[in-house]
């Protein structure tokens, strides 16, 4: 199911307020999208879980995002929502 745009910037916002936990929650409903699984993926990066961040960065399709910062990153997810 693909996710609605704005529940996904919904999720940005709340990890960038560090309330991780909400955001995944939100991310968590929409595991077949794309963008879902970006965000899932920089939310366990964030935690320290990197084994988990890279099992979403694969779903994404998105592994050479797997280095960059999560805040920036979150930024450019951001970004990529509002195009």
């Amino acid at each position: 199911m693909s996710a609605p745009k704005t529940e996904l910037l919904r999720a940005v916002e709340l990890a960038l307020a560090g309330e991780w936990d909400a955001a995944h929650n939100i991310v968590q409903q929409y595991e077949r999208d794309a963008t879902a699984s970006w965000i899932h993926a920089v939310l366990h990066k964030q935690e320290g879980d990197l084994g988990n961040a890279r099992y979403w960065y694969h779903q994404a399709g998105l592994i050479e995002h797997f280095k960059d910062d999560p805040r920036a990153e979150l930024g450019m997810i951001k970004a990529v929502l509002w195009a």
